[in-house]
């Protein structure tokens, strides 16, 4: 009888009848049905306006997690080899202490500029000059150019500056500028910028 009461009140029901004012007095599937849909409604906004947001602050975390799994493999990577990068760090310190001890100081410079005579004298050149340039710092040192020019044949010249190698102080050579005698016979004439270094301390 209860059903057949339900059956006849929904048949009956019209929606343009709900209203704030008889809402108590509305027959019970119809409160139900309205409880769902103000249910729903209620799960809606929480979901757009709590859980979404509660899903991209995790999607943010979750990203943020990554880079930090990341970091914390490179730095794990780094602590397992600290003793090997230790190994390495003394291994540079010797190699650059080694470096330093071959760049002359400013006292040493005349004892350079007498072995680069010596070296072209035994190799058979005729040096001309050899004159120092002004000094230029870098960051870390300072280059000292010296301006050669000498004459010898070609091998003797090739000699010259093989020799300049095997200097005990640290030699680069540039700027070769070879010119041919004034006949087949004549020696070759050679300018030739060598570049030697000494280490830029807090004094320089």
């Amino acid at each position: 009888m209860a059903l057949e009461d339900t059956l006849r009140s929904l048949r009956e029901f019209d929606v343009n009848d709900i209203n704030l004012d008889n809402i108590g007095t509305l027959p019970v599937p119809i409160k139900v049905i309205l409880a769902l849909l103000l249910f729903g409604l209620v799960l809606t906004g929480g979901y757009y306006y709590h859980i979404k947001n509660l899903q991209e602050q995790l999607a943010k975390v979750q990203g943020q997690e990554a880079t930090l799994k990341q970091e914390f493999e490179k730095k794990a990577f780094q602590v397992a080899n600290l003793d090997a990068y230790r190994r390495q760090m003394v291994e540079m310190e010797e190699s650059f202490g080694a470096l330093i001890s071959q760049l002359p100081s400013d006292t040493e410079v005349p004892g350079l500029l007498e072995d680069i005579t010596n070296k072209g004298l035994l190799n058979g050149l005729e040096i001309a000059s050899i004159d120092l340039r002004p000094e230029v710092s870098r960051e870390f040192y300072v280059e000292l150019p010296i301006s050669i020019v000498a004459s010898g044949s070609y091998h003797d010249l090739g000699a010259f500056i093989s020799g300049m190698a095997g200097l005990p102080r640290i030699v680069t050579l540039h700027d070769f500028v070879i010119r041919a005698g004034a006949d087949n016979n004549a020696p070759l004439n050679m300018n030739i910028t060598a570049k030697t270094y000494r280490y830029k301390d807090g004094d320089s």
